[in-house]
Formats: C-alpha cells, sequence, structure tokens
C-alpha cells in the first residue's frame, strides 16, 4: 500500500518544464490585461452614456484605485501565507466578475462601486500574478519579468481590437465583458495546472514582521519610480480615448486609435526590455524612459492633431513599457523582505500614482482644458529620470 501510494503520489505530480511555466505564467498575464484593457476601451462610451463631466468622472475613477490601495498589505499577507497560486485561481474569476458588473451599470455611484470592487479584486491578482512571475524569473537565473509585463500589454492591444469591433457592432459593454470572461476562464482552466505551485519569501527564520512596519527604505524608493510611470499609464488608460475625442477632435471610428498606438508601442517595449537590460543596465534604460515619456506627452499637448498625437502616444508606451517590471523585478529580489510583501509595498507607492493621476487630469481638464493637464503629467517623466541616477539600488544592476 505504501509503495503504491508513493507511486501515485509521484505522478500526481509530473515534472513540468521551465517552458511550460513560463508560458503558463504569460497567460495569465494576458489574461488580466485583456480585462483591464476591455475596461478601458469602453470609457469614452461610458462615460458619455453616464452624462458625466470630466471633473464627475474624474471622481469616479478614484474609486478603482483605491480598491486597489486598500487591499495592497492584505494581497501581500495572503500570497506569503497562501502561495501566489493560491490567491490566483480565486481573485481572477472575482476579477472577471466585476468587469461584468461594470457592463451592468446605469449611474455614476454604480460605476463607483462596480471600480472599487474592480480594484479589490484586481489588487489581489496584480500581486499574486507578479510573484508568479519573480518565482519563474529565479527559474532562469536571468531577466525576463519584462517579458510577462509584455503578455499584459498585447492583451491590452488585444483588448482594445476587440473593444474596436465591439463598438462597430453597437454591441453593449456588458455583452462585450461576457465574450472577455469566457475566454480568460478557459485561458486559466486550461493553464492551471502548470503554474508554480510553491510559496516565495516564507522563510521560518525570518524574524516576524508587524502588519503595519516602517517600509523598507530601498522599496519606498523603487515605488516613487514606479508612482510616477503608473501616474503617466494611469493617464494613457484612462484619458487617451476621451483625450482624442475632444481634443484630436478624432473621427468617433478612430477615437480608440490613440490607446491602441500606446499599448502596441507598451507591449514592443516589454518584449525587447530584457534584451536592453543586459546590454545597457536600468540605470540608464529607465532614465531613457523617462524621458521618452515626457516628450511623448508634451509633444501631443504641442501638436493635438490626428497623426502627431498618435506619434506621441507610441513614444509614452514605449517610455512606460521597462519602467514598472523593471523596479517589480528588483522589489523582488530584495534579500530583505518576502516578495509578496515586496511587492505590496513597492505596489502600494506606486499605485499613488494611479490614485492621484486620472482624477488629477479630470479636475485640470474642468478648470483649465484637458491639453494642460496632460502637461503636467508629462512633467512626471522628468522626475524619473532624475530619480533613477540617486537610488543605488539600481546603479548596479545589469
Amino acid at each position: 500500500m505504501t509503495d503504491s501510494s508513493q507511486m501515485v503520489g509521484v505522478q500526481a505530480e509530473p515534472i513540468i518544464s521551465n517552458k511550460r511555466i513560463r508560458i503558463a505564467v504569460a497567460l495569465v498575464y494576458f489574461s488580466m490585461g485583456l480585462c483591464f484593457a476591455s475596461w478601458a476601451s469602453r470609457i469614452p462610451e461610458i462615460k458619455t452614456m453616464l452624462h458625466l463631466s470630466d471633473a464627475m468622472f474624474g471622481t469616479i475613477l478614484f474609486a478603482l484605485p483605491v480598491g486597489q490601495f486598500l487591499m495592497m498589505p492584505v494581497s501581500g499577507k495572503l500570497v506569503t501565507r497562501f502561495g501566489s497560486r493560491a490567491v490566483m485561481l480565486i481573485s481572477i474569476p472575482l476579477y472577471t466578475l466585476c468587469l461584468l458588473s461594470i457592463g451592468m451599470v446605469r449611474e455614476g455611484w454604480q460605476l463607483a462601486v462596480a471600480l472599487f470592487a474592480f480594484g479589490l479584486s484586481g489588487n489581489a491578482c496584480n500581486i499574486s500574478i507578479n510573484t508568479q512571475g519573480i518565482q519563474t524569473e529565479r527559474l532562469y537565473e536571468r531577466p525576463i519579468m519584462a517579458s510577462f509585463h509584455g503578455g499584459w500589454s498585447l492583451a491590452g492591444f488585444t483588448g482594445a481590437l476587440i473593444g474596436l469591433a465591439m463598438i462597430n457592432l453597437k454591441a453593449p459593454p456588458f455583452w462585450h465583458f461576457l465574450v472577455v470572461i469566457l475566454m480568460v476562464w478557459a485561458i486559466l482552466w486550461f493553464n492551471k495546472p502548470f503554474l508554480n505551485r510553491g510559496k516565495v519569501g516564507s522563510n521560518a527564520s525570518e524574524p516576524k514582521r508587524r502588519f503595519f512596519s516602517k517600509p523598507d527604505s530601498v522599496l519606498v524608493q523603487l515605488g516613487v519610480i514606479g508612482f510616477c510611470s503608473m501616474a503617466s499609464e494611469g493617464a494613457m488608460f484612462d484619458w487617451s480615448g476621451i483625450y482624442f475625442k475632444d481634443v484630436v477632435k478624432a473621427p468617433d471610428s478612430l477615437v480608440i486609435l490613440g490607446y491602441t498606438s500606446f499599448m502596441i508601442m507598451m507591449a514592443t517595449g516589454r518584449f525587447v526590455a530584457d534584451y536592453f537590460i543586459g546590454k545597457i543596465g536600468r540605470k540608464l534604460l529607465l532614465q531613457i524612459c523617462g524621458v521618452m515619456i515626457s516628450t511623448g506627452l508634451f509633444t501631443s499637448v504641442f501638436f493635438p492633431y490626428l497623426i502627431p498625437s498618435t506619434l506621441a502616444f507610441m513614444l509614452v508606451g514605449l517610455g512606460v513599457s521597462s519602467i514598472v517590471p523593471t523596479v517589480y523585478s528588483a522589489a523582488g529580489r530584495h534579500s530583505k523582505v518576502p516578495p509578496g510583501i515586496a511587492l505590496a509595498t513597492v505596489s502600494s507607492v506606486s499605485f499613488l500614482g494611479f490614485l492621484m493621476g486620472p482624477p488629477l487630469i479630470g479636475y485640470i481638464a474642468e478648470a483649465a482644458g484637458l491639453r494642460y493637464s496632460f502637461a503636467v503629467i508629462g512633467v512626471f517623466g522628468i522626475g524619473i529620470s532624475l530619480m533613477v541616477s540617486r537610488i543605488k539600488a539600481l546603479q548596479n544592476e545589469a
């Protein structure tokens, strides 16, 4: 009995190749990106349908990052205790159901509630998925984190195309989101057996940390860089379609062009970022990315026309592409803090950019116009370039 039980145990845990694990993790990144892109692609229509002003819409957008921010310490603890795989297999289905609820809203307050729930579940997905990415990167012993985020961005491009098709087919957001949910569930079901099963960073010899303890200074510094990048990303995710509609005056069929061009270059940049990290190092790459963000946003402000703005948004996408995966990878390798906690710390600071960026744009747009608000966000790219040179954790990493 003992021998047969052991044999059954061996058969139940087959050896999985690193390549198959990497594919499974990449597809999970893709699934989450597809959900977010589906919401982003219908933002202009939902804003118009609910008859919301720029300032009111900006206020409602607060709900999503608030949900993310409040869930961060909880997500880190859950991932450290139960493992990233277990948390992810629960949080992703919840994330898709929250997306579906967005497609059912009829009032502004309903959208705020739906976005808050979307943020709560989304953060649990974010921390667990990125911990899976760190686990897989350790199997390869070389930088591959940016390629996972490339999968997320590729999903953004795919989601934008699906959104464009659904808009042209006059499909309501609810049915659009339902199709996406079925796709995500299928991806998750077929790749579930190949995800990492271990817990990372739960070292028994490590002293227990208080729930609200003083954050590590290196992680806070990395988070500040992420803050500036995510403020820029948030501007593009939530306002690029509205910018093309109200400022660029693009035809209705091309309103989504700005968001699509941004996502194309964001995905492209993430698939090549690991190569350039090996060539020029993380410090120089992040400095170049900061310059590209500012240049792109300022170009769209000074030349608010279809072609220049499309090219400008592509430059912004290329600029933000490498920043978040680079700081997440650096946080995950930090020796003093478990990866789940480290990612939660960096995300807590970084997602303040998502928290502040989109609403800030709404308030400035209400007072002075949308072009001025994009110019303010453009300053964050310059801030990234200046701060990277002062952070020692990135100076000696290649």
